[in-house]
């Protein structure tokens, strides 16, 4: 098959961050593209009955020992946020209304919150943040807050996360390859010899 790969992902994830590193260099090599798609863990959360790690003892603190291990191994710089995690609402609405202008773009800008988020360590809870990484891409400061005011916007990012949801998405990041789902960033070498060998 040579259908796109699916990257589901939300904007407060760490370990959605590093997959964002290299999902597209694994698809490319097989010959694939890779459809990105924000979601909100904050909705997958109320269905599932869980949390943020961070919210639990002994699995934050270790949780925050791993992503510093990962980030090493994978030499992906990291470091976390201040009140990490953030609500990234926001961002995955300008995503989308970048996303029906320019795929390409809307990669951009997805990297560029990430990178500022867990690179530089900048907010990316608030409207006028999100907005500031659109107008860093090049986009009107003034159009970007109309984005976020558009119903249609809106309902854009509810009916993606709601699909993913339906194609049973919970966490981030979560991979879908020719219907076969990869939870978390490290099945990526699975995602990679999935690719590679059609499945097993």
């Amino acid at each position: 098959m040579s259908g796109p790969v699916d990257f589901y992902f939300d904007f407060s994830s760490p370990y959605g961050y590093f997959a964002s590193t290299t999902i597209d260099r694994i698809a490319a090599e097989s010959g694939r593209d890779v459809v990105w798609h924000p979601i909100l863990l904050g909705a997958v959360f109320k269905i599932v009955g869980t949390a943020p790690l961070v919210d639990y003892p002994l699995k934050g603190n270790y949780m925050r020992r791993d992503l510093v291990r990962a980030a090493r191994l994978w030499k992906i710089t990291f470091k976390e946020p201040p009140g990490f995690p953030h609500n990234t609402i926001a961002a995955a609405r300008l995503y989308y209304w970048i996303h029906d202008e320019d795929t390409n773009k809307a990669k951009a800008f997805a990297r560029a919150v990430y990178a500022g988020f867990f690179e530089q360590g900048r907010d990316v809870s608030s409207a006028e943040a999100a907005t500031a990484f659109a107008v860093e891409q090049g986009f009107d400061r003034g159009a970007a807050i109309a984005a976020l005011a558009n119903q249609a916007v809106k309902d854009r990012l509810r009916g993606e996360v709601d699909a993913a949801i339906a194609r049973g998405v919970f966490g981030s990041p979560f991979v879908i390859v020719d219907g076969e789902p990869f939870w978390g960033s490290d099945r990526l070498d699975q995602v990679k010899a999935w690719l590679e060998t059609g499945g097993w």
